[in-house]
């Protein structure tokens, strides 16, 4: 398993979104890129997760905070989570394929059939994932679960963002 470090350059990243094509190699954000990726619309966590994150998307604007919230569920049930749990202000990816997964060092799940709000599993999906990436491509924070729960909360990540970039914090974890 690939261990992504801090400092260092991240791999690349170009997806389909909702509103078109997106690669972290042309963003140009004041501050940090943030990758987010959710299990899928079978996750009703995530459901919660990020319309929290949905809630504090000017927030993370104003840090200079550029944000991509990814799954690898189909085009089709992006669209359908999209609409169902309100997210209309993140760009929303979708596709996100077994390599690129494995490239980030995420976990991935096999499907267990229906989950706790009736939705089916994908028979393969990713699990979840926090990325704050620096304008030049290197990461400056992860945070990578096995699991849906204990997640990190959007509005310490906004706190966290804050001192970091006042207190022009370095990035930490780059020892091997």
């Amino acid at each position: 398993m690939i261990v992504l470090k801090s400092r260092v350059a991240t791999p690349s990243l170009a997806v389909s979104t909702l509103n078109g094509t997106w690669s972290l190699a042309e963003q140009a954000p004041e501050n940090f890129t943030m990758v987010v990726v959710y299990r899928g619309l079978h996750c009703p966590i995530c459901k919660n997760y990020l319309k929290e994150l949905s809630r504090l998307a000017d927030d993370f604007t104003e840090k200079g905070v550029n944000v991509l919230v990814l799954s690898s569920d189909t085009k089709e049930r992006a669209e359908t989570a999209a609409t169902e749990w309100e997210i209309t202000n993140l760009t929303m990816g979708y596709d996100l394929s077994v390599e690129q997964s494995q490239a980030w060092g995420l976990h991935r799940s096999a499907g267990r059939g229906l989950t706790s709000i009736g939705i089916e599993e994908p028979t393969e999906f990713t699990e979840p994932g926090l990325f704050l990436v620096r304008p030049d491509s290197t990461l400056y924070w992860s945070n990578i679960s096995t699991m849906p729960f204990a997640r990190p909360h959007f509005k310490e990540v906004l706190g966290a963002i804050e001192f970091a970039v006042a207190k022009s914090y370095p990035a930490r974890g780059e020892l091997v």
